[in-house]
């Protein structure tokens, strides 16, 4: 299959390294700094390697790992080089994550000198308690500073990264968090629920019974209530976990703060990878970059990809993932794009299971879509499942 050029493709920049590893993240990370150079060299290699990929690009997104160890000069160099390379929009996203224990505001002034008209702030949480126990560096103190300075820099365009579903975690101290969030005005809200990813500290503290983790019915009240208070806020969920704030003003024009880069990948939109563990997509084939940055380094000064994986898509995996993936954005499955693409009619070949589910209510079909309920959203790896 070729790839369609006309569609804009994203690029993900995975920047390894944390100045200390969370006990929760299951992404790829190390802590020794005196690779960054080397790292930084090799980054630059890969994108020349890469540098015919037929596309415009019109995001990119700098994440890792904690970004904001790299220097504003670091960045912009990051960003000129993709410049060089590939063919970006002139209107591109430049998002790029920070850690509020790791940034100050001279920094983000020196990220947006560089392009960067994204931010994302990796908060969690304002209580320090949940974020000792997340293992992050930062405090709670911590948290509107950076808002400020980011604001300051010229930022108007933010996002805030918040976990819930943290053990001993109250629906009413998950609320005082939402608040707090809110009043700081954020463009995007992202609220994960705390996952146990195996092969994590944290996932082997549970499994020796070092702590009680929350009860799935409380983390569910939990997600019906962020709904709920962040829809009173005027921040719509247009994914599982992401709410993006609907501006108040009556402009015509207004801006839409969904994440373009994150729906780049529930829509199985072309996206390429660099950077150790980075994934890359371009239906039907998917490859990923070794989890070492040793390797990485080594394998892309040999002028040649670190790829450590890569497998092509079935027509039945293809269909599994465009039901698996529609199903987590609350506009849902456009059915009738589904029957043009796999030649199938989606409404005839799951009406039995569709029929039991919306008996339910954890479904609901309309002429040309088909979504989960709030409820249904619960339970959404079972429902897929269902489906496939």
């Amino acid at each position: 299959m070729q790839p369609d050029q006309n569609e804009p493709a994203g690029i993900y920049l995975h920047i390894p390294f944390c100045l200390r590893k969370c006990p929760y993240c299951g992404f790829y990370s190390i802590s020794d700094l005196s690779l960054k150079k080397a790292f930084l060299k090799a980054l630059m290699r890969e994108m020349r390697i890469l540098g015919n990929i037929p596309f415009v690009f019109d995001t990119i997104y700098i994440g890792g790992g904690t970004p904001s160890i790299l220097t504003a000069e670091d960045i912009g160099e990051i960003v000129e080089t993709a410049r060089q390379f590939f063919r970006i929009s002139a209107d591109v996203e430049i998002t790029m994550e920070v850690n509020p224990g790791a940034v100050d505001q001279e920094r983000f002034i020196g990220y947006k000198s560089v392009g960067v008209n994204r931010i994302n702030i990796g908060a969690q949480s304002f209580q320090d308690t949940n974020l000792l126990f997340l293992g992050r560096i930062h405090s709670e103190k911590d948290i509107n500073p950076a808002v400020k300075w980011a604001r300051k820099a010229g930022f108007d365009n933010m996002g805030l990264d918040l976990i819930y579903g943290i053990p001993g975690q109250t629906r009413k101290s998950w609320l005082l968090d939402l608040q707090k969030a809110v009043d700081l005005r954020p463009e995007h809200l992202s609220c994960y629920m705390l996952t146990y990813e195996p092969g994590t500290p944290m996932d082997k503290d549970r499994q020796e019974a070092r702590f009680c983790p929350l009860p799935d019915n409380l983390a569910g009240d939990m997600f019906e209530s962020t709904i709920e208070f962040l829809s009173a806020n005027n921040y719509v969920q247009y994914e599982i976990s992401n709410f993006a704030l609907v501006q108040s003003d009556k402009k015509a024009d207004k801006r839409d703060n969904r994440s373009r880069h994150n729906r780049k990948y529930w829509l199985s939109a072309p996206y390429i990878g660099l950077g150790p563990s980075a994934h890359s997509f371009v239906e039907p084939v998917r490859y990923w970059n070794t989890r070492s940055v040793t390797k990485y380094i080594k394998d892309v000064n040999g002028s040649r990809l670190s790829i450590d994986g890569k497998e092509v898509l079935s027509r039945k995996q293809q269909m599994i993932e465009a039901i698996s993936l529609g199903l987590r954005m609350t506009d849902g499955i456009k059915t009738d794009a589904f029957d043009k693409k796999f030649d199938v009619s989606f409404k005839k070949t799951f009406a039995e299971t569709i029929a039991y589910l919306e008996e339910d209510g954890l479904i609901k079909l309309t002429e040309n879509r088909c979504s989960l309920t709030r409820n249904g959203m619960l339970f959404a790896d079972s429902i897929t499942s269902m489906l496939i």
